[in-house]
C-alpha cells in the first residue's frame, strides 16, 4: 500500500525542481526532511511541506510505523506556462515564459 501527495501548479520550473528531487529519491522520510532543510533552493520549502502532507496521508491510511516510510517515487512534470510580455526598445515586446510544475511524492513502507 502506498501513500502519495501532489502539489499542482507549483511556481517553479520542473528542471529546477528535479535538481532537489534527485537528492531525496529513495531516502527515508527523516533523512529526506533533513536534506530539504539544508538545501538552499527555492523549491525546498515547497517539497518539505509536500513531504509532510504525504506523511499525514500515510497516517490517515493506517500506517502505524511512520519511521519505516521511504520515498518510493518523486517526480515533477510540466504544468501550464504563464506567458507575459515585457516592453523593449523601439516599441518591441519580449515574451517571458514562467513555467509551472506538478510535483508528486509517493511513500511506501520498507519491508513490504
Amino acid at each position: 500500500m502506498v501513500s502519495k501527495a501532489v502539489h499542482k501548479h507549483a511556481r517553479v520550473s520542473p528542471k529546477k525542481a528535479r535538481v532537489v528531487l534527485d537528492l531525496i529519491r529513495g531516502k527515508s522520510v527523516e533523512e529526506a526532511s533533513s536534506i530539504l532543510l539544508s538545501a538552499r533552493r527555492r523549491v525546498s520549502p515547497l517539497l518539505s511541506k509536500l513531504l509532510k502532507s504525504a506523511v499525514a496521508n500515510a497516517s490517515e491510511k493506517g500506517y502505524n510505523d511512520i519511521d519505516s516510510l521511504y520515498i518510493k517515487e518523486v517526480y515533477a512534470t510540466q504544468g501550464p506556462t504563464l506567458k507575459r510580455f515585457r516592453a523593449r526598445a523601439m516599441g518591441r515586446a519580449f515574451a517571458r515564459k514562467t513555467r509551472m510544475s506538478h510535483i508528486t511524492i509517493v511513500l511506501e513502507q520498507r519491508g513490504f
